[in-house]
């Protein structure tokens, strides 16, 4: 399994174009081939943060090539997001309780 990590920050003048795309952009996501989960939360301090899991490296790599997928991160840059980063990370190690 891969795990993508999406750390981000919203500027104060996100619209609502931003809150309309985000709904649009999960469901293309749990389209893609290989797509396992998606949970964002929010920081007190107003930090985002999306973990995303795919089976593989290559099926996170379609989804960032995906063309829609790659004009709404070209909005993210000029329109939403004030910082963002993202860590893509293979699982060596799971468990689970219960």
């Amino acid at each position: 399994m891969t795990v993508t990590i999406f750390r981000n920050r919203l500027r104060p003048d996100a619209t609502e174009a931003y809150a309309e795309l985000i709904p649009k952009i999960a469901e293309l996501a749990k389209q893609q081939p290989g797509f396992l989960s998606m949970k964002t939360f929010t920081a007190a301090d107003g930090e985002r943060v999306t973990i995303v899991e795919f089976e593989s490296d290559e099926s996170i790599v379609a989804w960032r090539e995906n063309g829609e997928h790659k004009i709404a991160q070209g909005r993210g840059r000029t329109e939403f997001y004030s910082e963002y980063s993202t860590q893509t990370c293979e699982v060596i190690r799971e468990s689970r309780f219960p």
